[in-house]
This record gives C-alpha cells, sequence and structure tokens, in this order.
C-alpha cells in the first residue's frame, strides 16, 4: 500500500490546526504533524540556524512516519507560504514512494480577519498576528497546490472535501 502524504498549508488563523486535527482523526492508521511544534523555542526567533533546525525537524518527523508500517496516511500542518520551502521539506524526504497532496486553506480576507481576531481575544494570538496574517495572504495564491476555500463551511465539510480529494 502506497501511503500518502497530505500537506496543509495556509496563512495563520485559516484553520490549519483545526481542520489537521479533525481530518487526521478522520482516517485510519494517520499520523499528524503540526510545523509549529518542531519550533516551540522562547524566546520564538527567527534566524537561518532555527529556520535550519525546523526543517531537519520537520523532515526527520515525516520521515519517520513515512518509514513506519502502520501508518497508512501522514498529515502534516505549516505556515509554508513559498514553493521553496514546500521543496526544502520534500527534498529531504528520503522515499519517494507515497502520494502528495499539497492543499492549501484560504478563507476570506473578512474571514480571515473575524477568526484571528476572535483567537486574539481569547488569547490564543498575539496583537499583531492579524497584520502578520493579512500581510502572507497573497503568497498563497502563488503557490503550485490545491486551494480550499475554507469561507463559511464547518469543520465536517472541510475535512469530507479532502477525503474527497485523497481517495
Amino acid at each position: 500500500m502506497i501511503k500518502k502524504l497530505i500537506i496543509i498549508n495556509g496563512t495563520m488563523g485559516v484553520g490549519k490546526t483545526t481542520v489537521s486535527k479533525s481530518l487526521y482523526k478522520a482516517l485510519p492508521n494517520s499520523a499528524w504533524l503540526d510545523g509549529d511544534w518542531c519550533w516551540m523555542i522562547n524566546p520564538f526567533t527567527v534566524n537561518e540556524e532555527n529556520k535550519e533546525m525546523v526543517i531537519k525537524n520537520i523532515s526527520y518527523m515525516l520521515n519517520s512516519f513515512l518509514e513506519n508500517s502502520s501508518i497508512q496516511y501522514i498529515v502534516f500542518n505549516w505556515v509554508i507560504d513559498t514553493d521553496e520551502i514546500m521543496n526544502l521539506i520534500l527534498d529531504n524526504l528520503f522515499t519517494k514512494s507515497f502520494y502528495l497532496y499539497k492543499i492549501t486553506l484560504i478563507c476570506s480576507k473578512n474571514e480571515l480577519i473575524r477568526r484571528v481576531g476572535l483567537d486574539i481575544l481569547d488569547g490564543k494570538r498575539e496583537k499583531d498576528s492579524l497584520n502578520r496574517s493579512l500581510e502572507r495572504l497573497t503568497l498563497y495564491s502563488k503557490m503550485d497546490t490545491i486551494k480550499l476555500d475554507t469561507t463559511l463551511k464547518n469543520i465536517n465539510k472541510i475535512v469530507n472535501e479532502i477525503k474527497s480529494l485523497i481517495e
């Protein structure tokens, strides 16, 4: 059986983590990796050394999941905003024997403002995260990925749409 690697990307607040968690639970024999888990350092510092470390961490985990005989589906989500970053990760995978699905979650600007605003009110995000998310929004339209609009859709509908793409 050939494994399926499902990469879900998109700007902050679009719903990557929520969708990925639900998708992973809906798929048999699956594993889930949130790229943010590979960059849990305090203080959060963006520099070349840390970027390299994160790519290594992600690659290590994805390779482990791909090598594990009991895992059929690997769900990986992160804020990957360029094809270059996507390719850095994919180029570090030892095996190329898997089906790859690159899915970018998008939503309307108003919906993104609403979602991130709620997260800020709930203390889940910093105040500056809305501006950072909006600044990156257009980068995702340029990527070589399947675009999935999540505006006004519930999680079950989005998960079912992804399942129909990968099955």
